[in-house]
């Protein structure tokens, strides 16, 4: 049984990067808990101290909601500035990703890709690959990096693209993914938006086609340890 804990900045990029896939890994008996740093919509508004306490809690709330629909055991949120990470020391997102791999130790890590548009997006790339460091007595054996619908596809060149070299069919568990981010009332936009139905549905076709699957999500191998 392998225990796989999934490290993201936002609400509903655990869905985006990795939901289908967590759906795999449930199913066939592992453990999935997932760690959101930030808290997500606060950038959207001119001033985040003003910002109705019940807007994060609804989003919040629709996160445990996404999370039946996939199989997250447990989802906790560490409530960062949204979009706003690189204002925080890295010293303390790493300590958050430290205590939680220290309570869950898990054995596989899935997380952003370091080349991501967005700013939090990298700093939890950072965050956990600092926390990972793969000395004697690390519990965390397998790294991956997966590819966040309007965020990765965004960069155009601006830091190093997605350059996936893992692919895992899920083509049984496509339909869990786009029911969980059907939660998502305020995040799940209208195509040609990528992150809409369509464009989920789309990118993994378009991984599938790369390895001859009918729907793929894909993810890059940061470190994979065998013992």
């Amino acid at each position: 049984m392998n225990k796989i804990l999934v490290v993201v900045a936002h609400p509903d990029d655990e869905v985006l990067g990795v939901g289908a896939t967590v759906a795999r890994y449930v199913e066939k008996g592992d453990i999935v808990q997932c760690l959101i740093l930030g808290e997500g919509q606060t950038s959207r508004f001119n001033n985040r101290d003003t910002v109705d306490k019940d807007i994060i809690d609804k989003l919040h709330a629709d996160t445990l909601e996404a999370a039946k629909y996939v199989g997250y055991s447990k989802v906790d949120f560490a409530n960062l500035p949204d979009n706003r990470f690189d204002q925080v020391e890295l010293i303390d997102v790493v300590k958050l990703v430290e205590a939680k791999i220290n309570e869950f130790r898990p054995n596989i890590i899935y997380t952003h890709h370091f080349g991501d548009l967005n700013i939090d997006h990298q700093y939890t790339y950072h965050a956990v690959i600092t926390a990972t460091r793969p000395m004697k007595d690390c519990c965390v054996k397998e790294i991956y990096t997966f590819e966040t619908l309007s965020s990765s596809e965004w960069n155009f060149g601006l830091k190093q693209s997605f350059e996936p070299n893992v692919f895992i069919d899920i083509s049984k568990y496509i339909e869990h993914k786009k029911k969980a981010m059907q939660c998502y009332k305020t995040e799940l936009c209208q195509y040609p938006h990528p992150r809409s139905e369509d464009g989920i549905e789309l990118l993994a076709k378009y991984r599938g086609l790369i390895v001859g699957k009918s729907y793929v999500e894909a993810f890059q191998c940061i470190r994979k340890i065998i013992d």
